[in-house]
């Protein structure tokens, strides 16, 4: 699972929005969930993310790997490496 927390007001976040589109139908093992900071604080609080947009890979409940900031092949290549 990845975890894309991010906020309305992010530009970067935005930018990232068609590309993590492309990696849903890409990888479709691979569950993506968007997650706004502002509606869920204590979730984003909770994992620790203070900057937007941070993806949070998951795999059997645990935090495996995460990439911070607007790094499309960065993602791409831990979400590969993660997916199965």
């Amino acid at each position: 699972m990845v975890i894309d927390f991010s906020a309305s007001w992010c530009g970067p976040c935005k930018f990232m929005e068609p590309f993590l589109n492309e990696m849903a139908a890409k990888f479709t093992d691979v569950e993506f969930v968007k997650l706004d900071v502002d509606e869920l604080p204590d979730v984003a609080q909770e994992f620790g993310v203070q900057a937007m947009p941070t993806f949070v890979l998951v795999k059997q409940g645990k935090e495996v790997d995460r990439v911070v900031g607007a790094q499309k092949n960065e993602l791409e290549k831990k979400v590969e490496k993660n997916k199965s």
